[in-house]
């Protein structure tokens, strides 16, 4: 299929196709981002998490000047199926189609299983058309389509079912846990919350904490983009130590469970459990909003972030990322790789400023 595919100044509907039973749209820039909406059901019908909320292209957009794209299969008029994509281009990794970049869920939503493969087709057409080195979709169930050449099952969702009160989840938490929370106590931690207000906080503590771990750091532009588009639904939570910043996290609200995409605490203040008063403080603040359900994000099974998200009462759901390789390796991303083991190292001697500085440019490109 020719196509002439527009920039991010000239949004519009790039090409239609039709079969017996659906009418398959591609669009880009604004018209992608105002028909974005869930609808509602994942390739396995299984409920969607609120990390696939359409604002999440949007964010893409505005936080990471992706370029976004957006499949929609119509029976009708009616919108039965969606799969919105972000083009993550960058001259030092070269060319990506992402479902979506940052998040920990996304790819193909339907309530009709049958469009699903003419989402998938025409994705994979896409990703030939941007010549991208491979094109990525994080399933939560798998989708069977002879596109798929690779898939990733390493890591898993770590969700915790919210009970009414926040005192019946203090008293099904171990005691180990427990006396971790109230040893916090003895250092007058202090929680706050709040929005834009805290992204400074926020960030200092983010961005040491990425250093440390020797991950580029995302821009402060995606996490003000964050609380622009969940207005509602979005908000900072900051520990601080008679005014000093030692663990912050960034929560979404959904609909009926919270997730926490990003959060970071100093290391050296790791005796004081401000980690640990955190999360708590984040359960806490999720049980008074009256949700049902806490996304702990994903981990590798077995790994320190595993165990700790495990801890509360987490229980793991799996996570399905299923590839379109056209060129290289999925591997060669990854941060496990040997390359990328020695460049961590490296990262993590720079000083803070320098990876401020330099991070948000190169993570922007690594899908």
């Amino acid at each position: 299929m020719n196509t002439t595919l527009p920039s991010r100044d000239h949004p519009a509907v790039v090409d239609e196709t039709s079969t017996a039973a659906y009418r398959v749209q591609l669009l880009s820039g604004a018209s992608a981002l105002r028909l974005a909406e869930p609808i509602g059901q994942c390739g396995g019908g299984m409920t969607r998490p609120a990390c696939e909320d359409a604002a999440w292209l949007r964010v893409a957009e505005q936080g990471l000047a992706h370029q976004p794209y957006l499949v929609i299969a119509q029976r009708g008029e009616a919108v039965v199926g969606r799969l919105a994509m972000a083009l993550v281009s960058s001259r030092l990794f070269g060319r990506f189609l992402v479902s979506l970049p940052y998040v920990n869920s996304g790819g193909v939503s339907a309530s009709e299983p049958e469009c699903i493969p003419l989402l998938v087709e025409r994705a994979a057409a896409l990703a030939d058309e941007l010549n991208v080195r491979y094109l990525e979709l994080r399933h939560e169930t798998k989708v069977d389509h002879s596109a798929f050449n690779f898939e990733l099952g390493s890591k898993v969702h770590l969700r915790l079912p919210l009970p009414p009160t926040a005192e019946d989840l203090w008293n099904q938490l171990k005691a180990k846990v427990r006396n971790q929370v109230r040893k916090a106590g003895d250092y007058q931690l202090e929680a706050r919350f709040g929005r834009h207000e805290c992204l400074p906080d926020f960030y200092r503590v983010f961005a040491r904490n990425m250093r440390d771990l020797g991950t580029p750091v995302f821009g402060k532009r995606l996490f003000a983009a964050i609380l622009d588009e969940f207005p509602e639904q979005a908000e900072l939570c900051v520990v601080t130590r008679q005014g000093r910043p030692l663990a912050a996290g960034i929560l979404v609200h959904g609909a009926a469970s919270t997730e926490i995409p990003s959060a970071s605490s100093l290391r050296e203040f790791n005796s004081m459990n401000a980690n640990m008063f955190m999360y708590w403080r984040l359960l806490e603040r999720a049980i008074e909003r009256g949700q049902r359900l806490f996304d702990f994000g994903r981990s590798t099974v077995d790994s320190n972030t595993f165990r700790f998200k495990k801890q509360w009462g987490a229980e793991p759901h799996p996570a399905v990322w299923q590839y379109y390789v056209r060129s290289g390796d999925v591997a060669s991303m990854r941060p496990d790789s040997a390359r990328n083991q020695r460049l961590i190292r490296i990262w993590q001697r720079l000083p803070v400023w320098l990876t401020r500085l330099a991070g948000p440019a190169i993570v922007r490109g690594i899908p």
